[in-house]
């Protein structure tokens, strides 16, 4: 299983236009195969900063989503929104004993 998290710090004036721009990929990325989850969270206590919470069965689920032309889309305009560089990080979640 891959996690993914993706931290966005959007700026004030786009907010409303990001949340309404990000729903499609949403809805898009939770019916993919291979997706378990997909949600977006706004970090407690500061506005405008928002997490993506990804889980994918594997790194082909991951290939195939960044590869979808939902995903791509949103990609292509999100630096648009953003006031500091995307912060992504992956984590396979396999478990350690």
């Amino acid at each position: 299983m891959i996690i993914i998290h993706a931290v966005f710090h959007v700026k004030p004036e786009r907010r409303e236009q990001f949340l309404t721009e990000v729903k499609p990929l949403i809805a898009s990325s939770q019916t993919e195969e291979g997706n378990l989850a997909y949600e977006l969270y706004e970090q407690s206590g500061q506005d405008n900063i928002f997490i993506m919470v990804e889980t994918w069965r594997d790194a082909e689920a991951v290939a195939a989503h960044n590869a979808s032309s939902h995903f791509t889309g949103f990609a292509g305009q999100a630096g648009e929104f953003l006031s500091a560089p995307l912060d992504v990080k992956v984590y396979n979640a396999e478990q350690v004993r």
